[in-house]
């Protein structure tokens, strides 16, 4: 199987992660929630697939473009 990378579509503060390894989404299920600019933006699976890898962690800063985690489809 594939993988796809899922990618912050904003520059924030990793609030909450709310998907975890080895769980299915379907697509725009959220993977985690960004906090910027005093606003929380869900970060959501863009297609159907398996939780792989989790790449950032609660708190941690990231950048627009950024990958945060990995789902095989």
């Amino acid at each position: 199987m594939a993988t796809l990378d899922v990618v912050s579509e904003v520059t924030g503060t990793v609030w909450k992660i709310e998907a975890q390894v080895g769980q299915e989404l379907g697509p725009d299920d959220t993977v985690l929630v960004i906090e910027s600019m005093k606003m929380e933006i869900p970060i959501v699976a863009p297609q159907e697939g398996i939780v792989r890898e989790i790449l950032v962690q609660e708190a941690d800063m990231i950048h627009e473009g950024a990958p945060v985690a990995r789902l095989e489809v």
